[in-house]
């Protein structure tokens, strides 16, 4: 009897048949296989061991874009490969790589970058048996969106970087400004050159710590120019030639760079600053459109103490300017101050001046319990000098009376001319019997001058003078020159060129009781 097979549900007869076919299960599990790999997005390519094509899908040839003639099973990996070398799909350098993992049986990975600007990434990876199975995947979008994103990364690091710096300048502005600004505030309130100087050594160290520097002023005569302050070193010289820096040739400033088309000014190689002098600026002084003096630097790049501003040479030119006008300032100061309290034709001080200048010494004498002296004097016989000589001769006269004067009172005393011929003298802390001794000191000395005018001598000048002290002929200036001016007159009476005590003040008389 013969029996029939059953199909198990949802089988036919003949498909459950097959499933017992070994054969035929083989050939419908590789249909599926192949199936799978023609639908997926990537291309597959298997090699055997010795680098032969075993098995690849359809997806392949539109992922690489290749034609049937490019790839079929049977062919040779090293052929494939030269054929994407020649068509630049793969680089040299991604051969050598690629083929060094495959001869130690390791992944690897690249991208081609094919003719028509698709990017493939390529991945190898190592089967059992000494095969490879790679992959091909159409990465071109992922790399553009990679490349835009690192693109706007880099943008927006490099818009930081940006804003970060011009905040950094804007600081180091502002914090310029505001040492430029106390500066200015401290060179403003000086009331003479040298403490000038002095406020720029303290801020030029502070404002640029990594700095040498020297400032330089010229001189009455002009031919050269005399140290004056100097900063974080010892380097300042007593002067240096007016014509020995570029920059005041040049009229602006200069800075020294050993690798530039640049010269070294002749007052760096005269005087040996004993360090490198491979960069140095020198800045002109210029107020009011003169140049009143040189401001040289040196800058210690190893120091980070000028970090607070964005160029060192630009910021001290900054300074420079600063300070020119700050000592352009204290001298018309100083210059309108002196016509305010001096004669202009001796240089003496004027009546105004010495007037407070007795004021001041009556306040300090009565604080302190002492004496001054006060000398009134004037030229004899001096309308003869004006009526048989001219006027001009007169001037000479007055001019060397007071050259005399300055040089024979030295020892703090205040010499003023009243007016015409007249002068006065206040000595302090000097007893009647002291200034008495000096004036005839001074009558001896103009009575030995001799006043030379056109081509000869003019006769010799003689003067009488009149003594009196504080407190015993006056407590106030019009009454010790009141008292002084009756010594005066006595001595003209007496002869002329002599000189006359004042007598003292007589006590107030008590009322009879």
């Amino acid at each position: 009897m013969k029996h029939e097979k059953i199909a198990p549900p949802g089988k036919t007869t003949s498909s459950w048949a097959d499933d017992d076919d070994p054969c035929a299960g083989a050939h419908g599990a590789m249909d599926l296989a192949t199936e799978i790999m023609n639908i997926m997005e990537q291309g597959i390519l298997v090699w055997s061991k010795d680098g032969i094509c075993e098995l690849h899908n359809t997806r392949i040839f539109d992922v690489l874009e290749l034609t049937g003639g490019d790839l079929q099973i049977g062919s040779e990996r090293e052929e494939f490969r030269e054929r994407a070398l020649a068509r630049g799909e793969m680089s040299a350098e991604d051969r050598r790589m690629s083929e060094a993992q495959i001869r130690a049986h390791q992944p690897y990975s690249f991208d081609r970058h094919l003719p028509s600007g698709r990017v493939v990434l390529t991945n190898g990876r190592p089967a059992r048996g000494g095969g490879y199975v790679v992959t091909f995947t159409d990465v071109t979008e992922a790399r553009r969106v990679a490349r835009e994103i690192a693109k706007a990364k880099q943008d927006a690091e490099d818009a930081e970087l940006r804003a970060r710096e011009v905040l950094a300048s804007e600081r180091a502005r502002q914090n310029e400004a505001r040492m430029l600004g106390q500066l200015d505030e401290w060179l403003q309130s000086c009331k003479s050159l040298n403490e000038l100087y002095m406020i720029v050594s303290r801020f030029m160290e502070r404002l640029l710590p990594g700095s040498k520097g020297e400032l330089y002023i010229y001189s009455n005569s002009r031919d050269a120019l005399d140290g004056v302050c100097n900063w974080n070193t010892i380097d300042l010289h007593q002067s240096i030639a007016a014509d020995s820096c570029w920059a005041l040739r040049r009229g602006r400033a200069y800075e020294f760079e050993a690798d530039g088309l640049c010269f070294v000014c002749d007052h760096v190689e005269a005087h040996n600053h004993g360090v490198d002098t491979n960069e140095y600026i020198c800045v002109p002084i210029v107020a009011h459109g003169d140049t009143v003096g040189l401001m040289h630097m040196r800058f210690d790049h190893a120091s980070d103490g000028a970090a607070h501003v964005r160029d060192s040479a630009q910021f001290a030119v900054r300074c420079g300017e600063h300070i020119s006008m700050a000592i352009a300032n204290v001298k018309l100061r100083d210059e309108l101050h002196d016509q305010s309290i001096r004669d202009p034709l001796t240089g003496l001080y004027n009546r105004r001046y010495f007037m407070d200048a007795i004021r001041r010494e009556i306040s300090m004498s009565d604080r302190r319990g002492r004496t001054f002296g006060l000398i009134s004097f004037d030229a004899d016989k001096f309308k003869n000098f004006n009526d048989n000589h001219g006027h001009d001769a007169g001037d000479m006269v007055l001019r060397a009376i007071g050259t005399r004067l300055q040089e024979v009172m030295n020892n703090g005393e205040t010499a003023c001319r009243f007016g015409g011929e007249e002068f006065a003298v206040l000595v302090p802390e000097a007893s009647l019997e002291k200034t008495v001794d000096l004036a005839e000191t001074l009558r001896d000395a103009i009575a030995a001058t001799q006043v030379r005018y056109l081509d000869g001598p003019l006769p010799r000048v003689t003067i009488s003078a009149g003594v009196s002290s504080y407190p015993n002929c006056g407590n106030t200036p019009q009454a010790l020159l009141k008292r002084a001016d009756e010594a005066l007159y006595r001595a003209k009476e007496d002869g002329r060129n002599c000189v006359r005590t004042a007598t003292a003040k007589k006590a107030a008389k008590s009322k009879p009781r």
